[in-house]
């Protein structure tokens, strides 16, 4: 992941970052109780910086005037991120205005009023440089200085977007660049948990985890924070405490912090597991097995912003042809079976085939490293309920296997019992 170039401030233990999400502004009551957190880490003698999200469902609305006027998914285009940008412009405002009529000095900053410059890909762009002069000096005049999260501006002043999510990647950038003590991540759930409470109601909430094991967490499906956040946050070394903002300041309780390996007192073996419902499977059946078709057929689907994830070539029946599948996002399967069938000939594959019922279950944590005989545990887990493996992928610290999409809970449930995760929440 492309590291971004901030300008970094000596670490202050008096500055603090708090990032709301859109639940936790989702209407005036929230945005009330968001404004009591804020006035509360204040009086605690922070120096406070805030992001805010667009108001829950805002951005979805925005998204779909731009394609309904814009003819399609115009998500590349520089006025897409002049509309869909301006959900967090009114949040921020919203709050700021609050905030001062309960007396606290306050201003809001657009994202480009705060100098957050990006690359020129709009719709995912990437922050290419972050000062910290124009917050820090609101800061120190006492001011709580509110950022519209998920936007910044190119070198040619056009407002650009950061991607869904981008907000927590906003919140971390700034944490960094001002050297915040930390960066608080409130949202709806009061911490990460050992899977989802959904499926497993005894799941614990988690008081701390490595940041390796929340980028895995975060990169196979948990909601909390977005990739590229965690990402930043490694990078940088900037502590990252996930909070719930549903409650009054004084119910927030301690959720779970995001930290260096080095600061945690033990490893489990396994920290979570991971359910991600929203996959698919594409297979290609008589692919020809020689050099550079591989390539072909990965840079096509690169080229339409088509991100894959478990790839497996095995070989065909004919010993000069292989068959090759691989998982994506269920939202992308449209488009990579369009993009194929489109180049079939020059690839010269014979068949395709589609797979939605399938998810993705994924066992994570730092403890791996230096634990054998993980994999075989899980595997025999699922076996034991019948659950048939069709893919596997692996890292250091993370093993995911892809299943029929009706036995999701069962071996989620089925996993977290079986290694140990299950108990009094935390």
């Amino acid at each position: 992941m492309p590291v971004a170039p901030l300008s970094l401030a000596p670490r202050r233990d008096d500055v603090l970052v708090m990032k709301f999400g859109g639940t936790s502004v989702g209407d005036p009551d929230r945005i009330e109780r968001v404004a009591r957190h804020v006035a509360a880490a204040k009086a605690q003698g922070f120096k406070v910086c805030v992001t805010v999200s667009a108001m829950a469902g805002e951005t979805n609305r925005l998204v779909e005037l731009t394609e309904r006027l814009g003819g399609g998914d115009v998500s590349r285009d520089p006025d897409y991120d002049a509309v869909v940008a301006s959900g967090e412009q009114v949040t921020a405002g919203l709050l700021a205005l609050h905030l001062r009529h309960k007396g606290h000095a306050a201003r809001s900053f657009q994202g480009w009023q705060a100098g957050l410059r990006t690359d020129e890909a709009h719709g995912a762009a990437r922050i290419a440089h972050l000062p910290q002069d124009h917050l820090m000096a609101s800061m120190e005049r006492g001011e709580i200085a509110v950022v519209a999260g998920f936007q910044g501006a190119t070198k040619d002043g056009r407002i650009s977007t950061l991607g869904r999510g981008g907000s927590d990647t906003t919140a971390v950038a700034l944490a960094a660049a001002l050297g915040a003590a930390r960066c608080d991540i409130y949202t709806d759930v009061d911490g990460v948990y050992t899977t989802d409470p959904r499926m497993v109601p005894n799941a614990k909430r988690k008081p701390m985890l490595a940041y390796e094991e929340m980028l895995e967490m975060a990169s196979v499906g948990a909601k909390v924070l977005q990739t590229r956040s965690v990402g930043l946050a490694m990078t940088y070394g900037v502590p990252v405490r996930v909070l719930s903002s549903l409650g009054e300041p004084e119910e927030t309780g301690d959720g779970t912090l995001i930290t260096s390996e080095e600061a945690m007192m033990e490893h489990e073996v396994v920290t979570a597991v991971v359910p991600s419902r929203g996959e698919a499977k594409i297979s290609l059946l008589g692919v020809p097995d020689t050099p550079g078709r591989s390539a072909m057929i990965f840079r096509l689907l690169a080229d339409a912003g088509v991100n894959v994830d478990m790839i497996v070539q095995s070989a065909a029946r004919q010993n000069t042809q292989a068959n090759m599948s691989f998982t994506l996002s269920e939202k992308d399967l449209h488009r990579a079976q369009e993009k194929l069938t489109l180049m079939k000939d020059a690839i010269g594959f014979d068949n395709i085939d589609f797979n939605q019922n399938v998810a993705k279950v994924s066992v994570i944590g730092i403890g791996m490293k230096s634990h054998a005989g993980v994999a075989a545990k899980m595997f025999e887990i699922l076996a034991e309920r019948s659950i048939n493996i069709e893919n596997i992928s692996t890292s250091e610290i993370k093993i995911s296997v892809l299943i029929e999409a009706d036995y999701t809970e069962l071996a989620v449930r089925a996993l977290h019992e079986g290694f140990g995760l299950s108990g009094t929440p935390g």
